[in-house]
């Protein structure tokens, strides 16, 4: 196992594109291997392909370019505006809850975080707000779409831990509304004392917030028809993904009157280029995830951890901290994929509801697309709004101690991730 991570390292070091790093890395298990055939190597990568589950990936991911296309996100920011605009910190407020809702259209972090620098960003800057303040709202808030469903890291976590998606996409509500308030009190606490109060500070009336709820009401009920439909058993995650296509196209067309060819084009060129990475990285990892288990590492990895440690919370809280530091330097997708497998065992067999579990892991995983030193997110944020690295890491800091707020109530109170799927499925 050492020579495989060595070799996955080094090709990520010299700038291979990470699914060929994997690649390289799976294959070296086979090629050193007296038992295994090269063969079965290109045998797991085709099993991979051929997962019903999976397709729940392209789908979202198409879904999710197509509202984007169709007027969605624009009908999503003038709700948001209306509803928290009046705020210390309107606009601020504003980025945080366009994030909860777009994370139920979406499902993806950098996405989301594109999106509002290019459509909150300016805004704010256009009214006063720092530069740091404003690339740090915007990037960590796109963190709730790691647990709003349909969140593409719950999706791939439940896929390759073997864990129901359906259940994922319930647990992830609570703590997503849950990082939601705690980074509105951070963004309102800064806010309050720097000043940054809109000259109309009036709460909209029950009228504004309900014309500006029925013009996005096709947004607003995607996430619920979503969550019922699975639950109602009328689609499964993977049928639920061809609905939101189909969705997102009928909004698009028939109601918005949005989506021109241009802009269909437009989608499908983004949604293939990311479904092609996605996918890509995802047919490797299948290989290199038979080697993992193969060489028995989930219960070398259980047996280390659980015979020096027996608390439950201090096991987990061991893993959040290691894939805390992992996701500094590795992309959140090639995190799950890896150690997922490795993972879940572990903490099944300290007694930890792996639905539980997923939440956490993706907060944790996700957090590193917003930090230094390789955060996508936050170079994103910070290339589209022009501002400067240092700006936005000292002003991200109480945002960070929102999210570790988080995280710390995730792990001492597993109930508030379980709730919703034992209400609803038992």
């Amino acid at each position: 196992m050492g020579l495989i991570a060595l070799v996955f390292l080094v090709f990520l070091v010299v700038g291979l594109p990470v699914a060929f790093a994997i690649g390289m890395a799976g294959f070296t298990f086979f090629l050193t291997s007296d038992i295994m055939p090269v063969s079965i190597a290109v045998q797991k990568i085709a099993t991979v392909s051929q997962s019903f589950p999976l397709l729940a990936v392209p789908f979202f991911v198409l879904a999710g370019h197509l509202m984007n296309e169709s007027g969605i996100s624009e009908r999503l920011f003038r709700f948001s505006h209306v509803a928290v605009s009046w705020m210390s910190g309107g606009l601020a407020q504003v980025s945080i809850i366009l994030s909860t809702l777009m994370g139920g259209v979406s499902g993806s972090a950098v996405a989301d975080a594109a999106m509002q620098s290019r459509v909150v960003g300016p805004q704010m800057l256009k009214n006063g707000y720092g530069p740091g303040y404003s690339a740090a709202v915007i990037a960590l808030s796109s963190l709730i779409t790691a647990t709003i469903p349909p969140s593409i890291g719950l999706i791939l976590y439940g896929y390759v831990g073997q864990v129901s998606i359906g259940r994922l996409f319930l647990a992830g509500i609570l703590p997503g509304l849950l990082m939601m308030t705690l980074l509105m009190v951070a963004a309102w606490i800064v806010a309050r004392r720097r000043g940054y109060v809109s000259a109309e500070a009036e709460p909209p009336t029950v009228r504004a917030l309900g014309a500006a709820a029925w013009d996005a009401k096709w947004a607003l009920l995607f996430p619920v028809l979503l969550v019922i439909s699975i639950r109602g058993g009328v689609f499964t995650p993977s049928e639920v993904g061809a609905f939101a296509v189909v969705y997102a196209l009928l909004v698009g067309t028939l109601a918005h009157k949005a989506i021109t060819f241009d802009r269909l084009k437009e989608g499908l060129d983004h949604a293939l280029s990311d479904i092609g990475m996605i996918m890509l990285i995802i047919l490797m990892s299948g290989m290199l995830g038979f080697a993992i288990i193969f060489l028995r590492v989930p219960q070398d990895v259980a047996g280390l951890l659980l015979s020096g440690l027996s608390n439950p919370v201090v096991v987990v809280a061991v893993i959040l901290i290691g894939l805390f530091l992992a996701g500094l330097f590795i992309e959140s997708t090639i995190l799950v994929l890896l150690l997922t497998p490795i993972l879940v065992p572990v903490v099944e067999r300290a007694g930890v509801d792996p639905v539980h579990f997923g939440i956490l892991m993706m907060t944790i995983v996700t957090l590193g697309s917003m930090t230094p030193p390789v955060g996508v997110a936050m170079y994103t944020v910070c290339s589209l709004m022009n501002v400067r690295l240092e700006d936005y890491v000292r002003e991200s800091l109480p945002f960070f101690i929102a999210i570790f707020g988080v995280v710390l109530l995730l792990l001492l109170f597993p109930q508030i991730s379980l709730f919703l799927p034992g209400v609803m499925f038992g």
